[in-house]
């Protein structure tokens, strides 16, 4: 299998090379032959190539077998006119990963900050929404009639909701059989009644999975109050995206909070953080959230080839960073350990050939 690593900004780099790093060890125990090719994209390609996603690294993400992306500053980013694309959002967008799976669990050992442990999928409609680079043809989908007037147009469809909702009741099938639809379609009562039509839709074809619905705002106040309840939870873009980090948090941190965004054909691996540059180059950045996030991709991989090594590979990360996590000594800085972003990954890599 050949992945495409995208170093992306500020602690991109380091995370990346971390992950790497985790995956040429797993490749070395299980044979999963691994091999790699690397792109500078962000402020480094913009630098020496005048663009933030240069075409030769799209190209070669589009022909991999999968991609790991690091984290990318885009907010600061020039217009694409100057050459500002995020490369986040034009993968997203042209090899059509709709669906965003982020997963969210308590870890023993480590302090969990809701009041009930967790364990729950969400997945994120990934490829229209609320988000103004993916609702229109042509243009932003932001504009401004006047100076003091700004509009923001979103954007749903039915066949984006079905695809998204049928991948939230086969995920549902291999979990707790319990899938949460979460919506305002109180106030947004076309475009969310539109999403609610399509995932009932779904869920009339999986009775053997429970069904139900939780307005965004109530969703918010019981991931706090009680989010061992909910198993897989599925939504539209912007919804997604902000409750994904607050189970992320309140299961731990948004530090060790693993995402894949997966299509028919193709999948990326990327953490669910920001570039965090001011600690960029200081070997100070947790690389766990890219890493789990190569985990989901290798077990996408695995499902998807008929390759079991990988999902045994996949098992094996997620077991070697509980291990870690249960050792206070053996966390990175911002969990309250000592370790560094070298440090973490080595003892990870050492964790690893103790299992495999």
């Amino acid at each position: 299998m050949h992945l495409v690593i995208l170093p992306g900004d500020g602690i991109g780099p380091e995370i990346c090379a971390a992950t790497r790093t985790v995956l040429e060890a797993l490749d070395d125990r299980l044979g999963l032959g691994l091999s790699f090719e690397t792109h500078a994209t962000g402020f480094p390609a913009l630098k020496t190539e005048g663009t933030t996603f240069p075409a030769a690294a799209f190209d070669a993400a589009a022909a991999a077998d999968g991609i790991v992306l690091g984290p990318v500053s885009h907010n600061d980013y020039p217009p694409k006119a100057e050459g500002g694309l995020n490369p986040s959002g034009e993968l997203r967008l042209a090899l059509d990963l709709y669906a965003n799976i982020r997963p969210a669990r308590s870890r023993a050992g480590l302090r969990h900050w809701g009041r009930t442990p967790l364990d729950l999928v969400i997945l994120r409609e990934n490829t229209e929404g609320f988000y103004a680079d993916r609702s229109m043809h042509l243009g932003p989908g932001e504009f401004m009639p006047t100076p003091d007037m700004a509009l923001a147009m979103r954007k749903i469809t039915a066949g984006a909701c079905r695809r998204i909702a049928r991948q939230a009741f086969e995920l549902a099938r291999d979990r707790g059989r319990h899938v949460t639809a979460v919506h305002k379609a109180n106030v947004l009562r076309v475009s969310d009644g539109l999403f609610l039509r399509e995932t009932r839709k779904l869920a009339a074809l999986f009775p053997d999975v429970a069904y139900d619905e939780q307005l965004v705002d109530s969703m918010a106040a019981l991931l706090v109050r009680d989010a061992a309840r909910f198993d897989v939870v599925v939504t539209t873009n912007m919804y997604g995206d902000i409750l994904s980090d607050l189970a992320a948090e309140l299961s731990g941190s948004l530090g060790l909070a693993g995402s894949l965004n997966a299509g028919t054909d193709h999948a990326m691996a990327q953490a669910q953080h920001g570039s965090a540059p001011d600690i960029a180059g200081q070997d100070k950045a947790n690389p766990a959230s890219l890493i789990l996030s190569a985990g989901l991709l290798l077990d996408w991989l695995g499902r998807r080839h008929a390759r079991p090594e990988y999902g045994r590979a996949a098992d094996a990360v997620e077991a070697a960073v509980d291990a870690l996590l249960a050792n206070p000594a053996a966390r990175t800085a911002d969990l309250g350990g000592t370790l560094g972003t070298t440090g973490f990954t080595d003892a990870l890599c050492a964790e690893l050939s103790l299992r495999l």
